[in-house]
């Protein structure tokens, strides 16, 4: 059982050590983005004329830096997991270990997977290879891709963990047998999709995920999962350290190595916790961004072209009527963060 003080001061040192790694990797990364001309591939104004007209200028900044967020994670639980192997049992590295068969391996290993496809889609973007729209992968694949990994996780959920119960806020708990493993997989993808459709604007897709990831990291600390606790804590802290770099004007874009990985690092921190519903809350701005598009392509296609938005997703729109960059991004975490305080009071008292 970790003391009291410890368990306040093990996330925080953990967000802490992330965000100093984070800070320190990414000028070298940047320089090696630079460097091989990794630089953010706009997409031609005949498939998208408002987005290329506004994003002109943005096409070449350094792309991948999500790199920097997964990656300060899994060096400081690993290094934390082998210097406690290496000191033994009791030593200080073991009390701030947060490597764990029951609460991390499987965000963990999801994370690390998803990060790996984003990182392909990011190249063959830059590459223009691919079968999307401008390179990289096509929306149906990277769904599919989506779908791959929440099946993994589904599978380690349902029969290794033997989880099959949905919790609904001040309804109760519901087993549902194998139904399960579609609602896992739903969770998944659609919060990895909506996610990346809401990384778009510098800033924006990193401070709502800080919102998020921190309601749910106090979520998990009051359930008394600590070593998921500091997970949370420890994407926090890789978070901070690229929105440092990533703030307007960025220095660099989190790609979507960064947007899928946190997308679905989110979604089985929620299933773990048992609150997968109140994520609708928490992240509701990812939900409205992905409505937008789902709005936008449902009227062009049943109303012959005809537009609901100047742009999707709506931070697009917003910057075609006029809204400048900073005020909307400010404006979604302003949002964001109300949202994660709300869902984390009916959290909270849904326990009580």
């Amino acid at each position: 059982m970790i003391a009291p003080p410890l368990a306040v001061a093990r996330p925080l040192g953990i967000a802490a050590l992330c965000f100093a790694i984070a800070v320190a990797m990414m000028p070298p990364l940047i320089r090696l983005l630079r460097k091989f001309k990794m630089g953010k591939s706009i997409r031609e104004a005949v498939h998208a004329p408002i987005m290329a007209a506004l994003h002109k200028a943005k096409a070449g900044t350094p792309t991948m830096g999500g790199i920097v967020i997964w990656a300060s994670v899994l060096l400081v639980a690993f290094g934390l997991a082998g210097a406690c192997w290496a000191t033994g049992e009791g030593s200080v590295a073991c009390r701030a270990s947060f490597l764990s068969r029951g609460q991390t391996w499987l965000p963990l290993a999801l994370m690390f997977g998803a990060a790996m496809i984003g990182l392909v889609d990011d190249y063959l973007n830059i590459r223009r290879l691919g079968s999307g729209k401008g390179g990289g992968l096509r929306e149906r694949e990277r769904i599919l891709s989506y779908g791959l990994i929440a099946v993994v996780g589904a599978w380690w959920f349902f029969t290794r963990l033997g989880w099959d119960q949905i919790h609904v806020p001040f309804v109760g708990t519901y087993e549902v047998g194998w139904w399960y493993i579609p609602f896992f997989i739903l969770v998944v993808v659609a919060t990895s999709h909506s996610v990346n459709e809401t990384d778009g604007l510098d800033g924006l897709a990193g401070g709502t995920l800080l919102a998020s990831f921190a309601a749910y990291a106090i979520i998990a600390w009051s359930q008394g999962r600590l070593d998921l606790a500091a997970f949370c804590a420890a994407i926090i802290g890789g978070l901070l350290g690229f929105l440092w770099f990533n703030v307007n004007p960025a220095d660099v874009f989190m790609g979507d190595t960064g947007a899928m990985s946190l997308g679905t690092a989110l979604a089985v921190v929620a299933l773990m916790t048992n609150q997968p519903i109140l994520l609708i809350l928490i992240g509701l701005p990812f939900v409205v961004e992905t409505l937008s598009v789902l709005i936008q392509i449902t009227s062009k296609k049943l109303r012959k072209g005809k537009k609901v938005f100047l742009s999707s997703p709506l931070h697009h729109h917003l910057q075609a009527i006029g809204w400048s960059e900073p005020r909307i991004v400010m404006r979604f975490w302003m949002i964001s963060f109300i949202l994660a305080s709300v869902g984390t009071v009916i959290a909270l008292v849904d326990q009580i």
